[in-house]
């Protein structure tokens, strides 16, 4: 047995409980880690609140997390690590624990904290399946929206380090610091349109919503074709001709290895605002709930 985060029913984040559990074991391909750090992801409050309950039901009880990062302490048939191994992944089953499983674990460098390691996985992959969804390429204006949230962050770097021009729009406490990551900010809210013209007079090619603000309307209009745009936050984007992008396991997607280098030497910058003991997970999903937080949350069993 062992402890991990679970919860029972759907609702605030008060129905997050510290339980004992059975520890997972490791099917063929997966190794179990002993988890160093387990991070926070909007995802994670959407399935807890119940938002997700439609398309996806809970099966109760539900231990929460999509990524960890941690030391390989058990090993199934054919997978690619061993006991001791220092390693990062998306979760199978949940991350909230003091154990989790991995099917496709990544290792982890010295240079790299176990914060942002597990803080890399959902984000990172998420910002990197999206450029590449979207075919942005060098020479072209790529319009981000949230660009001051973690896959924001993400994806803003990876397109500027690319030759992209970038415009993003982010709340005025994170303007600086968006530009600071190679962005034109420009504060979201009303008028933000008329703001991203005149940031961008030569017009915008693709757009990454990645804030669900109610903004895919006007990003069809300054593109010109639905086609440019993606969202990963916004339900209604059926609505708009949009389409939602949404993850999934893909064994040929060496995304995570790439995007763990480029962190490891600086190139990449991962900000993780707070780290809390796992017992206080529901203090952790308060936050971003309220948007407290300036970057990543994370929880250290």
């Amino acid at each position: 047995m062992s402890q991990a985060i679970t919860f029972s029913e759907y609702g605030a984040p008060e129905v997050l409980r510290l339980s004992e559990v059975s520890t997972p074991e490791p099917g063929p391909g997966q190794v179990r880690i002993r988890v160093r750090a387990a991070s926070v992801n909007p995802l994670d409050i959407k399935i807890r609140s119940g938002l997700m309950a439609k398309a996806a039901p809970a099966r109760f009880p539900v231990v929460p997390g999509l990524d960890a990062a941690g030391v390989v302490d058990a090993v199934g048939e054919g997978a690619d690590a061993a006991v001791g191994d220092e390693v990062l992944g998306a979760a199978v089953g949940g991350s909230y624990g003091e154990y989790a499983l991995l099917d496709r674990p990544v290792a982890k460098p010295q240079a790299l904290s176990w914060e942002v390691a597990a803080s890399l996985v959902t984000v990172g992959e998420t910002a990197s399946r999206v450029l590449r969804q979207l075919g942005a390429k060098e020479g072209q204006t790529l319009l981000v929206h949230g660009a001051g949230g973690s896959v924001g962050t993400v994806a803003v770097q990876l397109a500027a380090a690319r030759g992209i021009t970038v415009v993003g729009t982010a709340g005025e406490h994170d303007i600086e610091r968006v530009t600071a990551l190679g962005a034109t900010a420009v504060r979201y809210g009303d008028g933000w349109v008329e703001r991203v013209k005149a940031a961008a007079p030569q017009g915008v090619d693709v757009v990454f919503d990645a804030s669900g603000a109610g903004v895919l309307a006007d990003s069809v209009a300054l593109t010109g074709d639905s086609a440019r745009v993606i969202t990963i936050a916004d339900m209604a984007a059926a609505q708009h001709g949009v389409r939602f992008s949404a993850g999934g396991a893909d064994p040929a997607d060496d995304s995570l290895a790439q995007l763990v280098r480029l962190a490891a030497t600086g190139e990449l910058d991962v900000p993780v605002w707070r780290a809390y003991p796992l017992g206080q997970a529901a203090d952790a999903h308060g936050d971003i709930e309220a948007r407290r937080n300036r970057g990543k949350v994370v929880l250290l069993p």
